[in-house]
């Protein structure tokens, strides 16, 4: 990585902005550990973009305050010192969680720069963000998932599977949004709460067992990582506070499978990972039930991406540490964007 000149973009306008942010700091600190030039692009909630010249700072704050920080003119979309810097650098790392971010649209204006980066493309990003399209993609591709209905704004939202059940909005992520219902009166307020971050809404059936995460690395021929069982310490079911709260949660690696527990969720794992058309990096989160069953829950395209969070540390337990885990990913880009580089559109 010594000298290899290498963007980072995060913050973004969703919900998990902060947790973003968190990510980005671990990234850029290894990167320029590894030598890389770094520079940093952070988008803030309001969607205006400011970059860093380089110097790796990243804030919680808001527009202004990026500004009187970086120095940086702010706009709405990239400007043209913020378009210079991406053109001046060799690959691009988005650690963008959520929409406007991870869901293919900062994919999109990449490709359309010409520019390589690290994680999955337009589709894949769009697809993995859509937890209603990408069940229909695994199914039609004969992998398991749980079982699910769909409803629209302005549809009246009915439960099929009886209580338990978990109403979530389509397209969010670290589980904003999702409410874990056990009666009429929870289903309403589930519904309402859905509605009001998206407009397509999932009724989800509740899946009693193991919850267990592979982070899945590669191009063309993708591997798993070392399962790991999520154990809820704090909390009903692994929501938000869970997930980033001191404490919310313990990663148990390797996962509490048998050997043949172990072999499916790898291998489902990417085969999801393959069907969804992913590239790069993901996080395959997965339940296996009561019964031994495995079902593929969703993939995350931009996983939490700290040190210690659970992309790096499954990678970490099954022998490639976070640093080179990040060259890993960086080489992976570069051969896309040359892979493709010699299509003829």
């Amino acid at each position: 990585m010594r000298g290899r000149r290498v963007a980072v973009i995060a913050g973004g306008r969703s919900s998990e902005h902060d947790v973003s942010i968190a990510s980005a700091r671990s990234v850029v600190s290894a990167l320029e550990e590894s030598g890389a030039d770094v520079t940093v692009v952070e988008i803030g909630r309001d969607g205006s973009w400011a970059i860093g010249a380089g110097r790796g700072e990243l804030t919680r704050g808001d527009s202004a305050s990026l500004s009187s920080l970086l120095g940086s003119d702010l706009v709405r979309l990239p400007g043209r010192s913020v378009a210079e810097a991406l053109a001046g650098v060799e690959v691009v790392f988005p650690v963008l969680h959520g929409p406007f971010g991870e869901d293919g649209t900062v994919q999109g204006l990449l490709e359309l720069a010409g520019v390589p980066y690290v994680g999955a493309g337009v589709a894949a990003s769009a697809v993995c963000m859509d937890k209603d399209l990408f069940k229909a993609v695994l199914r039609d591709s004969g992998i398991p998932v749980a079982a699910n209905v769909t409803f629209r704004a302005g549809e009246s939202a009915a439960n099929p599977f009886g209580y338990p059940v978990f109403v979530k909005p389509a397209r969010l992520g670290s589980s904003v949004g999702i409410s874990k219902a056990h009666d009429d009166g929870d289903f309403a307020a589930a519904v309402e709460l859905a509605f009001a971050h998206d407009d397509k809404i999932l009724i989800e059936e509740y899946v009693p067992g193991l919850e267990v995460e592979v982070s899945v690395l590669g191009n063309r021929s993708p591997i798993a990582s070392l399962p790991g069982e999520i154990v809820v310490t704090g909390a009903e079911w692994y929501d938000y506070a869970a997930k980033y709260d001191e404490g919310g949660m313990e990663l148990v690696i390797p996962a509490r499978l048998s050997a043949e527990q172990t072999a499916r969720v790898q291998d489902l794992a990417v085969r999801a990972f393959i069907a969804a058309e992913c590239e790069g990096m993901a996080r395959a989160d997965m339940f296996v039930r009561d019964d031994g069953t495995v079902l593929v829950n969703e993939l995350n395209t931009i996983p939490g991406f700290t040190a210690t969070s659970v992309y790096a540390k499954l990678f970490a337990a099954s022998g490639l540490p976070y640093a080179e885990l990040l060259e890993r990913l960086v080489e992976l880009a570069l051969e896309r964007h040359e892979r493709r580089s010699n299509l003829r559109f």
